[in-house]
């Protein structure tokens, strides 16, 4: 009976310490379930994998429930970025990893998946701008246009891929003039059309070794308004650059193939290159 009395004691003492409420949080985590995540898996937790991995801008697909190969290589350029095994399996740790790294808004994302809208989860964006349209069911009528969130935007690039090259000119160049920000932004562009490269910007972007910002984390920093500018005068067709695919600061580059690049000019701290 004294043992019974004591484990009594015990609990009590430890409920005295963490409370319900705070046991609870300690024990679960209100992400993903036990399974590991791979390609061919379905679900909710694949939903939230997504929407997490397209909140840091690794994936720029549907979030649509479903493990296919944009997901596959999505995880496989998380692992790297973060130095993980790179297998393309979702486990414990890069859970964990992206848990602490992105948000997720459980209830808005499921509710954009069940209602079928076509929408986007990229960290940064106002919600009101990630929804861009909603698929009409049966007989209901389709919602009315949205008048466009920025002005001078050409086709072919949305807000949140204005976003992302405002975020990766600030990260990489912020200290350069102007110009010089504006062929940061040209070199972006100028990859996405180049079959050698992502015909995409987040994919451009988040290409593994690509950008020091991306691996030194300030493609997160808040860019300012000279950054955002400096991508939309690249947008609209200046390129300073001088069709540049490639550049490098000469102060701190640590590899001998980028010194046998072409040369074309060099702006601010930045050489560019063909």
């Amino acid at each position: 009976m004294i043992w019974k009395k004591m484990i009594i004691i015990g609990l009590g003492a430890a409920m005295l310490i963490f409370p319900v409420s705070e046991w609870t949080s300690v024990n679960s985590v209100e992400a993903f379930s036990n399974q590991v995540i791979q390609h061919g898996t379905t679900g909710d937790d694949v939903i939230e994998l997504q929407a997490r991995l397209q909140y840091l801008g690794f994936y720029n697909g549907n979030i649509d429930g479903v493990f296919g190969w944009g997901t596959y290589w999505a995880v496989r350029n998380f692992q790297y970025e973060f130095g993980l095994e790179i297998d393309g399996l979702v486990g414990g740790e890069v859970k964990n990893k992206l848990t602490k790294a992105s948000k997720y808004d459980k209830g808005f994302v499921q509710e954009q998946v069940r209602r079928g809208n076509d929408f986007t989860y990229y960290g940064g964006t106002p919600k009101t701008q990630q929804v861009k349209q909603q698929k009409p069911k049966g007989n209901q009528e389709p919602p009315q246009k949205q008048e466009p969130t920025a002005v001078n935007v050409p086709s072919g690039y949305s807000q949140n891929d204005i976003q992302l090259m405002a975020n990766a000119v600030y990260g990489e160049a912020r200290g350069e003039p102007y110009v010089g920000q504006v062929a940061v932004a040209s070199v972006i562009l100028n990859r996405v059309s180049s079959a050698t490269f992502p015909n995409t910007v987040s994919g451009v972007i988040f290409e593994p070794r690509a950008f020091t910002a991306v691996s030194d984390g300030q493609i997160w920093l808040q860019p300012n308004e000279t950054a955002k500018e400096a991508v939309m005068d690249a947008i609209n067709g200046w390129d300073p650059s001088g069709q540049a695919i490639y550049y490098f600061n000469p102060n701190t580059a640590t590899s001998d193939w980028i010194w046998s690049r072409p040369q074309i000019k060099k702006i601010g701290k930045h050489i560019f290159c063909k």
